[in-house]
């Protein structure tokens, strides 16, 4: 049972699985309840749940915040890859410090400060994986364009996302060419996974200059083209933004959104009082 479990978690841990999680994750869900949200809305409730969590040391208004975010990133519908990465990320930021205090004569009474930091991390990580992942690169620069952010700061912020695919795609083309060049091992077995896992991982490693290298090149080629087209000169113009943000609309549901959120945590201080 348990070999046969590993083998499957080695099956997928493939460079196609890795990118498909990636993509999605990034441009998969925007069919979904926060996708559908004003981006104005979801930059405010990121800005509350991103910040205020770190000057707050209330254990119950911490919980009461991890539990809304965790709400809402199930309805973001987040890749299972993403959220493996979360969990690393948590628990190697705080989840350590409370088993290598068991050895040097902590108790159980370590638990409550460590428990106020690792609510922190994982309030402010889930709140940042969910607003991202339902904002396209056109929404989100729009929503900080509203709130007058500059111009080629929004650009640069859609930009990076719309590189995503091709650095991934640019990615996929010199893994091949390494693979062409040299010889794989085999993959039958746990031990023949496990080599091959570590044979792509140094793939990896070594593709990481001729990818920086190709991307860019092909980032050049579009700031070219932005320039050709007249890009200095739409940043600055009044008649772009207005119609840029002409499609910016606050509804009920957004209202609702932000409604149920404080509801939620002025509920949770008031029974706790």
């Amino acid at each position: 049972m348990t070999k046969k479990l590993s083998t499957n978690i080695l099956d997928k841990l493939s460079i196609d699985y890795l990118r498909n999680q990636v993509l999605k994750n990034a441009y998969g869900n925007l069919d979904t309840v926060i996708a559908k949200r004003d981006p104005r809305v979801l930059l405010i409730w990121y800005l509350f749940f991103g910040l205020v969590p770190w000057f707050v040391d209330d254990l119950y208004f911490l919980m009461a915040c991890f539990v809304l975010v965790l709400v809402t990133t199930y309805l973001a519908k987040i890749t299972a890859l993403v959220l493996f990465v979360f969990a690393i990320g948590v628990f190697s930021q705080s989840g350590y410090l409370f088993i290598v205090s068991l050895f040097f004569g902590g108790d159980v009474n370590t638990l409550i400060p460590l428990l106020i930091l690792t609510l922190k991390v994982s309030t402010c990580s889930l709140a940042s994986i969910t607003v991202f992942s339902g904002l396209d690169p056109d929404r989100l620069a729009n929503g900080l364009m509203w709130f007058n952010f500059p111009e080629r700061l929004s650009f640069s912020i859609s930009y990076a996302y719309r590189m995503l695919p091709l650095l991934m795609s640019e990615f996929q083309n010199v893994l091949l060419s390494f693979r062409m060049r040299g010889k794989a091992p085999s993959s039958e077995g746990f031990k023949g996974k496990v080599q091959y896992l570590i044979y792509q991982v140094k793939m990896i490693m070594q593709s990481f200059y001729p990818l920086m290298l190709n991307v860019a090149k092909r980032s050049r080629t579009t700031v070219e083209a932005l320039e050709i087209r007249g890009y200095r000169n739409a940043a600055t113009s009044k008649e772009v933004r207005k119609l840029k943000l002409a499609d910016l609309q606050f509804t009920y549901d957004d209202a609702l959104f932000i409604a149920l959120s404080i509801l939620w945590i002025t509920a949770i201080l008031l029974i706790k009082r």
